[in-house]
């Protein structure tokens, strides 16, 4: 999902969609997302993200809350010492700081609720963005994320990981692109090093002033040595909205997972908040 700051305001802005055009796109959102199958993989993490070229100012920080439900997911553990994601809310804080034009830093400090009401903390990550200085007028942005830190056994096999996101795009007046070609790799527990393969990508379609709808797609395509056959991967589908408006900016999304993936129906949003 796309990362909304608050303290930033994007200046190509686009323009208003042709109303045939957004009905269009909002048929094939809705029939995409009713189109997957259902049952179980890794569950539903606590950040559900495609990242874009959004970056802080240099000296400004941002805060974002991103919540994550799980509607219909695993009810039994995938694994000895994880929690079943059914039901499972997961809430994390982020805290990001513009460190320069082509540089931020972030701070996760995620918590999440089981269905029987335990609360517990998730553990914590940081991350380092670049993004490219972009020349005006230029539709094209690339950039990388690197984030590390630990996760609570809950939750995760490993408890300590590392995540490589490439950022590759393209912006235009009416439409965004964003792909993330994620690796993770597993640093705890006795567990393979081997990066996994976890592409991300988002496309988004301007609806109204301040309103954009679109896709988001997530899966899990196993070791990058030794991918999953086609029919074995996960894949999940979102429906997906980002409002912003003065000060209050939002993306939310309802997702659905295939035949492979842990969680059937899982609920997401970013509420970015001012923090100037």
């Amino acid at each position: 999902m796309a990362a909304i700051h608050l303290t930033r305001q994007v200046n190509d802005q686009p323009r208003r969609g042709e109303k045939n055009g957004c009905v269009f796109l909002s048929l094939m959102f809705v029939v995409a997302a009713s189109s997957f199958s259902s049952v179980s993989a890794i569950a539903a993490p606590d950040e559900i993200q495609v990242y874009t070229d959004e970056m802080d100012e240099p000296g400004e920080y941002a805060l974002e809350m991103h919540l994550n439900y799980v509607i219909d997911g695993a009810k039994v553990p995938a694994y000895e010492g994880g929690s079943p994601s059914q039901h499972m809310l997961q809430a994390t804080p982020e805290l990001s700081f513009g460190i320069s034009k082509n540089w931020e830093a972030g701070l996760y400090l995620p918590v999440a609720r089981e269905e029987g009401g335990n609360l517990y903390g998730n553990g914590l990550r940081v991350r380092m963005k670049y993004m490219d200085t972009r020349e005006a007028g230029a539709n094209l942005f690339w950039g990388v994320n690197t984030e590390v830190g630990y996760s609570n056994l809950r939750v995760s096999e490993s408890e300590w990981g590392v995540e490589l996101r490439p950022i590759i795009g393209y912006r235009a007046d009416d439409w965004l692109f964003s792909a993330n070609p994620i690796l993770r790799m597993n640093l705890s527990n006795n567990l393979s090093r081997q990066p996994h393969f976890e592409p991300a990508l988002k496309v988004g379609r301007k609806m109204a002033e301040g309103v954009q709808a679109g896709f988001e797609y997530y899966g899990e395509y196993g070791f990058v040595n030794n991918m999953l056959p086609a029919q074995e991967r996960a894949h999940y589908l979102y429906a997906a909205m980002d409002i912003e408006e003065h000060d209050f900016a939002v993306n939310f999304g309802l997702g659905r997972g295939d035949s492979n993936a842990a969680d059937i129906w899982v609920a997401k949003a970013i509420i970015a908040f001012p923090f100037k």
